[in-house]
């Protein structure tokens, strides 16, 4: 439901400032509606966990008391059949415990250096024997947990800073899953392992919506000397419930709805069409948005001249990389000269580039040998802080930098729509694999999802 919102939202907004828009379906996704979470240690002393449901987890019921089992406590040396039989009426830990919550920089500037490398041995070691485990058992294990009767299923999937984590989906579609902070998941595992058996009471409400349309939404400024030429924004629209989705991929897209605003009022007659893309459902993964785009529209991938996408945060952008492609360098370099130096002098332009693509939806297009670009932000506090977790919130968003981003991309898709050459698709060589010591392979397409994934 807030998708759908919000594509609406959208489409209110260009035909207010008079772009022509469209939705278009492309396939049908589970729809799922999130309610509230309650998540209470009752013993050995009470304490509120900080906690949220997993996407499509099925609700509660009400509230369901019981025992919480750490796996990593008593299944990691032992066959399954000597401890399925534990997880009857009990909630099930499922992620391996964090050596600490502290984040990582705070310990590099002020633990002593031999402290440092023990919890990183600590944490090494621990994930390893967690990921060997999984592997061992395979993800059918779930399912076997769920029919012995356990009560759902208690994760943490740290981000490595204060007070986050992230979000997934659910491992089943009968018993609650949710994920607690790494603070609260450490304490339950201490409990646990220490004999104290703590007992929690979870309240989860959500409502399976169904199978709904999955949806583009389109806006386009045609071009006056070649409309069959095109140049492509795009960012995707959905985003994971951890928090607002405010940086992933709130920022990506009023970034790109800011820069047709502005091509709007100052370019409304381009050479070539530019088109935007409000992707949908990246989040759930293989790009069905503009993968879907990218198969219906082969006139569009024939005429396209460049595509711009943005999906990593709030801060400035700092690079633009050619993406493998031999002709970035006759073209890029130009593009950016028309760019204020106070923009440009910020961002790399490395052609023709390495094809560090990023996993997203820029990769639909580099696929099919379509000159598609990534305009990256700085991700590492990204990652550690806002990407998919209960903190990527409206706050987190820098609008100083976002106006930038926005008069970078606006600047971007006139230089490119007015460029008097076509930009050329021959592929440079990318870089040696350290793993094959051969030259890395082009990214390969894959036919995107367009129906709801078995549950």
């Amino acid at each position: 439901l807030g998708l759908a919102a919000a594509q609406d939202w959208l489409l209110g907004l260009y035909a207010e400032w008079g772009i022509p828009v469209r939705k278009e379906q492309y396939g049908t996704v589970n729809g799922w509606r999130e309610g509230i979470t309650h998540v209470d240690m009752i013993s050995p002393w009470v304490r509120t966990l900080e906690a949220k449901q997993q996407a499509w987890s099925p609700p509660s019921g009400g509230p369901v008391e019981g025992e919480v089992l750490s796996l990593f406590a008593v299944a990691m040396e032992a066959d399954p059949s000597e401890w399925l039989p534990m997880v009857k009426d009990k909630w099930v830990m499922l992620s391996f415990p964090e050596p600490t919550c502290r984040a990582r920089q705070q310990l590099e500037r002020w633990a002593r250096p031999g402290t440092v490398a023990r919890l990183d041995s600590l944490r090494r070691e621990r994930a390893s024997a967690w990921r060997q485990w999984i592997s061992g058992v395979g993800h059918r294990i779930f399912g076997r947990m769920q029919e012995e009767g356990a009560l759902g299923f208690i994760g943490s999937r740290w981000t490595g800073g204060w007070g986050v984590f992230a979000l997934n989906s659910s491992l089943t579609n009968s018993i609650p899953s949710v994920e607690v902070s790494c603070e609260d998941y450490s304490l339950l595992n201490r409990l646990a392992a220490s004999g104290k058996a703590p007992r929690i009471r979870v309240e989860t409400e959500s409502e399976n919506l169904g199978v709904v349309p999955q949806l583009n939404v389109i806006a386009e400024i045609k071009g006056t000397e070649l409309p069959d030429e095109y140049v492509l924004l795009g960012a995707h629209l959905d985003s994971w419930h951890g928090g607002t989705g405010a940086t992933d991929n709130g920022t990506g897209t009023i970034m790109m709805l800011e820069a047709m605003r502005i091509l709007k009022e100052t370019y409304p007659n381009p050479r070539r069409t530019i088109l935007v893309g409000h992707w949908g459902v990246e989040e759930r993964g293989g790009f069905p948005g503009s993968g879907s785009f990218r198969e219906d529209h082969p006139e569009v991938m024939e005429g396209m001249q460049a595509a711009f996408n943005h999906d990593n945060g709030t801060w400035r952008i700092i690079e633009l990389e050619g993406q493998g492609f031999a002709d970035a360098e006759n073209h890029i370099p130009n593009w950016m000269a028309a760019v204020p130096t106070e923009i440009s002098e910020h961002v790399d332009t490395p052609v023709p580039g390495e094809q560090l693509h990023g996993a997203s939806d820029h990769d639909s297009f580099i696929c099919a040998g379509v000159p598609s670009f990534r305009l990256r932000s700085s991700y590492p506090e990204y990652r550690q802080y806002t990407w998919h977790t209960n903190r990527d919130t409206y706050d987190k968003i820098v609008f100083d930098d976002l106006a930038e981003n926005a008069t970078l991309a606006a600047m971007l898709a006139y230089m490119a729509s007015e460029d008097p050459v076509r930009f050329g698709r021959e592929r440079a060589e990318l870089p040696v694999s350290e793993r094959t010591g051969e030259p890395r392979e082009w990214l390969q397409c894959h036919a995107p999802r367009r129906e709801p994934p078995p549950r």
